[in-house]
């Protein structure tokens, strides 16, 4: 559909269904009602012709965007950088996908019918500061640490199966005089048809990758309490709260975030506020089972570490339990109080920082 001309002073919002290599958007005017629908290539060009071409239609107030942390980062990081104000469609319309189908137009459309009613959208993270550099290098460290573990597991799998001289005299050995023990080998490469030196060859092998992998590990593990030290001291500073929770952390809160209305919020993306579950004369809360997992896990790691290792922490389970809770849920009560105590912090030092840089 062609814009119309005649319109340019109308108010619009837009709607972009994401992939890898060409993105859907479209375009509803004032009245939410779809004024068109266009595909961009999914480059800086594909991004300007896509501004452009919402904006022939009338004043851009806002786009929905689908999946701005993976194919929609891209365009995230342009909109951004425009002045446009961008919000993430956190999830589809199950009733009206059943009732149309599905095809990448429609996605767009709802995409910007959802951005105009402010349902199902979020404010997105920020893809540009230090937070993201944080979050790269954690996901790399976590794809290096599994494919460590997985390394371990197969020379242990080879040297029970191997032949009886070489198992006999490796089964007793710690788990880095293993590797390096293995690693210093010298097989013969050229008698590799033998289930001996083929059994040398591969364990040699894989002890190296294991080296090589504890050695990345390593790197990032310095990489990553360097920006957190920059980023947060204060919160690594307090009991139980190591550099890869407080990392965690940070990347949930993000680079902005202003963007969550309050601790309450956080407490929220992190799946630690209780949920309502009261039904007539029943007054009850239950677990809440949403939210970013991996913050959930990294405040029970500070929660265990802090039932361990301070008498205030002790105390306050000891009478949560007094009352009648069981243990898990006292658990379930600190977690709330600690991601309260991790936001304000969080948030205090990332203003400061902001303000140092418009200062700057």
């Amino acid at each position: 559909m062609a814009p119309d001309d005649t319109k340019h002073d109308r108010r619009i919002v837009g709607g972009v269904d994401t992939h890898k290599d060409l993105h859907v958007a479209a375009v509803v005017d004032e009245r939410d009602r779809l004024l068109g629908t266009a595909s961009f290539a999914t480059t800086r060009h594909g991004y300007r012709q896509m501004v452009a071409w919402m904006q022939s239609f009338g004043r851009l107030d806002r786009v929905g965007v689908e999946s701005t942390g993976t194919y929609g980062a891209g365009l995230l990081r342009h909109l951004q950088s425009a002045g446009i104000e961008v919000l993430e469609v956190t999830a589809p319309d199950k009733a009206d996908r059943r009732r149309r189908g599905k095809n990448d137009d429609f996605d767009a459309e709802a995409a910007a019918h959802a951005a105009f009613a402010g349902m199902r959208v979020v404010t997105p993270k920020r893809r540009d500061g230090m937070i993201e550099a944080l979050r790269v290098l954690r996901a790399c460290r976590r794809t290096a640490v599994a494919a460590r573990r997985v390394a371990l597991q197969l020379i242990g799998n080879t040297i029970i199966s191997a032949p009886e001289e070489l198992r006999d005299t490796l089964r007793k050995m710690t788990r880095m005089r293993l590797i390096r023990t293995l690693a210093a080998w010298r097989p013969d490469l050229t008698d590799y048809r033998t289930p001996l030196s083929a059994h040398r060859i591969a364990l040699k092998s894989l002890a190296r990758r294991y080296l090589e992998l504890h050695d990345e590990v390593a790197d990032l593990d310095v990489m990553i309490a360097r920006i957190v030290n920059e980023l947060a001291p204060d919160l690594v500073a307090c009991n139980a709260i190591g550099h890869g929770t407080a990392a965690q952390l940070l990347i949930t809160a993000g680079d902005n975030p202003e963007r969550l209305a309050s601790e309450a919020s956080f407490a929220a993306l992190c799946g630690v506020s209780p949920v309502p579950a009261s039904s007539g004369k029943t007054n009850r809360h239950r677990l809440n089972r949403g939210g970013d997992r991996a913050a959930n896990s990294a405040l029970h790691i500070i929660a265990i570490g802090r039932l361990r290792t301070e008498e205030r922490t002790k105390a306050y389970v000891a009478r949560r339990l007094a009352e009648g809770h069981s243990k898990l849920e006292a658990i379930r009560c600190l977690k709330r109080y600690i991601a309260r105590e991790v936001f304000s912090l969080i948030r205090n030092r990332l203003r400061e920082i902001n303000q140092t840089q418009v200062a700057a």
